[in-house]
């Protein structure tokens, strides 16, 4: 298997993972570790960009999210409490 192969694979696992912690908030990841789904999404997009693919924010968000991310959102956000938004601005320095 080559490394792109394995590379590909663990994304892909990465992806499952996310999907079945869909209890798990975005503003979490981004407290715990810096990065969340919608930074993958973008990450996907960048990446695509570099190889010359063109792959729209929208298209990588629902390859990301397993769905449409309006209907993600709909389905599993939840507003974030005021303890998540106060760790995020001490973390990043930005509000929610």
């Amino acid at each position: 298997m080559s490394n792109e192969a394995v590379e590909a694979a663990v994304f892909r696992r990465l992806l499952e993972h996310l999907d079945s912690r869909k209890d798990v908030q975005n503003i979490d990841l981004m407290n715990l570790s810096g990065f969340c789904r919608n930074c993958l999404s973008k990450w996907y997009v960048a990446a695509a960009d570099a190889q010359g693919e063109s792959v729209d924010l929208d298209t990588a968000r629902e390859k990301v999210y397993g769905m449409p991310y309006g209907e993600w959102k709909a389905k599993y956000q939840t507003e974030a409490t005021p303890e998540q938004k106060a760790a995020f601005e001490k973390t990043s320095g930005n509000s929610v």
